[in-house]
């Protein structure tokens, strides 16, 4: 039995929808009207009847997710009927220049945006991170009487994004979690840009779905019958031990002269289709943007009851205050996004006569310090545990109880073989508030994620990724898994921290760095042979992401370099100094920390009067910045004991040394002044 009941607001409101997307889409001249006019009843349903959110406050902690992973313009109309701090203008303003409502859902840019979306597939995966939070915090710091994190996580989603390899990915481990607070809704309407889906997607959705063990409900009229798309909604909300997918079966650009057809999938209506859609609707045909009273009001309830819901959580908060202050002040904490004072005194510092050790080790003795002292920290390795060393001795794995691997107030997340959908799901985990993801592979296989990195930084989301196995240091896996172009590409992208430590104290800098810059997602690229740890080498000097190692005056080279290869470049400085030459050596472990710092700095690190080779064993597109001659590789790499490897292509200390002067021999003979490569116009 249906528990709604059908009112004339109703179909004014779904009406208002319909042509609101009609008119934001036909007056930028540009965008999808047809997904938001066939989803309109799922929509209004869903905000008017279900879904707790107060629009005044947009960060309310225990307020529904919302994720529109297949279009725009259907949730900056319901931002606006609810309340949020998305104007009519702003409507008007659709993909404009300097708008707050942009061609695709952007995180941080629009009031009441969890995640970015518009590459599909990627808000599909990113909320399954938003369900793990959910799932994990709930666990953590719920008590008898306190159900204080209960949220669900709604999701719209279409074609497009089950067609991603991203959303499978996601989808299958989300089924594994038992993850009951994810409710998606599935807008079937055999529609793509190509045209109908019988083109190319012809496999059974359902079934497919099912063989992750999802729930799956149908709504077979998603264009009018709103008690079934209502009782849908009740029973997801109802199964605790599986997320759910509603086949929701809609007409693409309903009440439009193409409905049902590819011509609205992407394209404004033409003005008279415009018009005849809103006498179709009993709307002003010759009015655009008219939205009736009523309609405000239906969701404005929506707004008063999501404002009274959470005066009721701040009461029931501070009573859990009363009662668990350890936990509340934790939590409290954690939500603000504020670290634990003094966290930063347990990093491990280093001297030179401590042992040798691969950066991905040091990366472990790391977490194992702050772990204990950092509870936002949740994270996991896609299938490679053993080689990241990303799990500590006292974790719990995040696991559904019933399985008997863990509970979901476990830390660990066993991610499996699913590299982008792990990094989806961090910029999920990090959309949430109170955790701070760390995701791991191998650095080669951060390339499989690229699109995930790149809204991670595009959304400012805060997510680590631990990038082992980080050069041709790898050895005999070969070329297949040795990055050689991986650190130039995110290097390139704006927002991310590329880190390449050199050594103990670079590798604690690095960690500080991450989980200090709160806007910055970060890629830690870490070794697996073992690296001794350098004279000179502090966190505070590495912080500055480039430093001087070595120095020396009247200097006839400076070598610059990364990671594993800096103290093959100290081994090349000593031989030239047994031949005469001076040689200082700078450490880069971060290019962006390093181009922020200001120029005077800069350029007394890569300062003039003498010749700047770089040596990493990478690519070497981009190091023209910051050196005058590169040396890298030229080419792939090759499968074979590491030491074998680096001497294939040069990257041992006597060659550096051929190398090295080589260069001061070159530029003594062209004579004149050598002027840093920092030194620019622009």
């Amino acid at each position: 039995m249906s528990g709604f009941t059908t009112k004339p607001t109703d179909e004014v409101a779904i009406a208002t929808i319909r042509t609101l997307a009609a008119d934001v889409v036909g007056k930028a001249n540009s965008g999808h009207p047809g997904a938001p006019m066939g989803m309109a009843p799922a929509a209004h349903v869903l905000f008017s009847q279900f879904f707790n959110t107060n629009p005044k406050n947009s960060k309310w902690y225990n307020r529904d997710r919302f994720v529109l992973s297949n279009g725009c313009a259907l949730e900056y109309i319901m931002l606006h009927l609810l309340g949020f701090k998305l104007s009519l203008d702003d409507l008007k303003d659709f993909r404009q220049l300097g708008s707050i409502t942009p061609g695709h859902p952007e995180a941080g840019h629009t009031d009441g945006i969890e995640v970015t979306t518009g590459p599909l597939g990627q808000g599909f995966a990113s909320a399954v991170g938003l369900g793990i939070a959910q799932a994990h915090m709930a666990a953590v710091y719920n008590k008898d009487g306190f159900d204080l994190i209960n949220n669900y996580t709604y999701v719209f989603t279409g074609d497009g994004c089950l067609m991603e390899g991203v959303a499978s990915e996601a989808a299958s481990l989300a089924g594994h979690l038992q993850l009951g607070n994810l409710i998606y809704i599935y807008d079937d309407n055999h529609i793509s840009i190509d045209g109908d889906t019988a083109v190319a997607f012809t496999e059974n959705v359902e079934q497919r779905f099912l063989s992750y063990n999802w729930q799956v409900l149908h709504v077979d009229n998603g264009d009018s019958d709103l008690g079934a798309i209502y009782n849908a909604i009740a029973e997801a909300r109802e199964e605790k031990n599986k997320p759910t997918i509603i086949r929701l079966r809609t007409t693409i650009g309903y009440g439009s002269k193409q409905q049902g057809t590819h011509g609205v999938h992407g394209a404004p209506l033409k003005a008279d289709d415009i018009q005849a859609l809103k006498t179709k609707f009993g709307f002003p045909p010759n009015e655009a943007f008219h939205i009736p009273k009523e309609t405000y009001e239906v969701y404005g309830a929506t707004a008063t009851r999501g404002a009274k819901l959470e005066k009721e959580w701040d009461a029931l908060l501070a009573s859990y205050g009363q009662k668990y202050p350890k936990e509340h002040a934790e939590l409290t904490r954690r939500i603000s996004g504020k670290l634990p004072d003094g966290w930063e005194k347990s990093l491990p510092v280093y001297k030179p006569s401590d042992a040798a050790q691969a950066s991905r080790k040091l990366s472990e003795l790391v977490l194992t310090a702050i772990t204990p002292v950092l509870p936002d920290l949740m994270g996991g390795s896609a299938d490679l545990t053993g080689s990241n060393l990303t799990r500590v001795k006292a974790a719990v794995d995040f696991q559904p109880p019933s399985t008997g691997l863990g509970n979901y107030a476990g830390t660990y997340i066993r991610y499996g073989v699913r590299e982008h959908a792990m990094g989806a799901i961090g910029n999920g985990l990090a959309a949430y508030g109170g955790i701070i993801p760390f995701v791991a592979t191998f650095m080669n296989f951060v390339s499989y994620a690229a699109g995930a990195v790149r809204l991670s930084a595009l959304s400012k989301h805060q997510v680590i990724w631990v990038a082992t196995h980080d050069s041709i240091g790898l050895g005999e896996d070969g070329p297949t898994h040795q990055p050689v172009e991986v650190a130039a590409h995110f290097r390139a992208t704006p927002n991310v921290d590329v880190w390449r430590p050199a050594d103990g104290n670079e590798t604690s800098a690095s960690y500080y760095s991450a989980l200090t810059r709160t806007q910055t997602p970060s890629i830690l690229c870490l070794s697996r042979q073992n690296l001794p740890n350098l004279e000179g080498s502090t966190l505070e000097n590495a912080l500055k992401g480039g430093y001087v190692l070595y120095e020396i005056q009247n200097e006839d080279l400076t070598i610059v370099s990364t990671g594993s290869e800096v103290s093959i470049v100290l081994e090349a400085a000593q031989k030239l100094k047994e031949e005469g030459l001076k040689v200082r050596i700078v450490s880069l472990p971060c290019w962006s920390l390093f181009d922020e710092q200001p120029a005077e700095y800069r350029l007394s690190v890569l300062r003039s009067g003498a010749p700047i080779l770089s040596v990493e064993a990478y690519s070497t597109l981009g190091w023209q910045k910051y050196s005058h001659e590169q040396f890298g590789l030229p080419s792939w790499g090759a499968s074979g004991p590491y030491q074998k490897v680096y001497a294939k292509f040069g990257l041992t200390g006597p060659n550096i040394a051929v190398v090295g002067k080589k260069v001061i021999d070159f530029y003594k003979k062209k004579g004149g002044e050598v002027v840093s490569p920092m030194v620019k116009a622009l």
